[in-house]
């Protein structure tokens, strides 16, 4: 059986139709941070249930409901999401397999130490020269598959 979880971050209040249109049939969506208003997380809502946190530009009353970072288990795996990388926790401990950031706009997966880094890029407003972004991670029997997906190239 597949679990797919659709990763996004730095929509700054901007969803566009191409990263909804991405995250369609998705079982679970995890936002990094930098949602921008809340309406954001609603209409991500009617796609998925989401697992949400703040980033550096959530303000005001909408972004209190939303903590800093936090850790969610999804299809057997151990997934920590937090904002900004550089703010990792170093006595993080063991036992994560997953950890998920946003913040810096560019889009990487990488493996160190047997734990899957993934950020999924900005799917928001463009900055600099940055692709429009967003992941998918499917987890199976026989692992995990994480991609990055351009939402340009709709």
């Amino acid at each position: 059986m597949t679990f797919r979880i659709g990763i996004i971050s730095d929509t700054h209040g901007l969803l566009r139709p191409e990263a909804e249109r991405g995250l369609t049939g998705v079982d679970h969506i995890i936002h990094a941070g930098d949602i921008g208003r809340s309406e954001i997380v609603d209409a991500l809502c009617r796609i998925a249930p989401v697992t949400a946190i703040r980033g550096n530009v959530d303000n005001g009353e909408w972004a209190r409901q939303h903590p800093d970072t936090t850790l969610v288990r999804l299809a057997g795996k151990s997934i920590y999401v937090l904002h900004d990388l550089k703010t990792l926790p170093a006595d993080l401990g063991a036992g994560i397999d997953i950890i998920i950031s946003g913040h810096s706009h560019v889009p990487k997966i990488d493996t160190v130490g047997g734990v899957l880094y993934l950020n999924p890029g900005s799917a928001g407003p463009r900055r600099f020269k940055l692709p429009i972004t967003l992941a998918t991670l499917e987890i199976t029997p026989e692992g995990m598959r994480p991609e990055i997906h351009d939402l340009e190239g709709d």
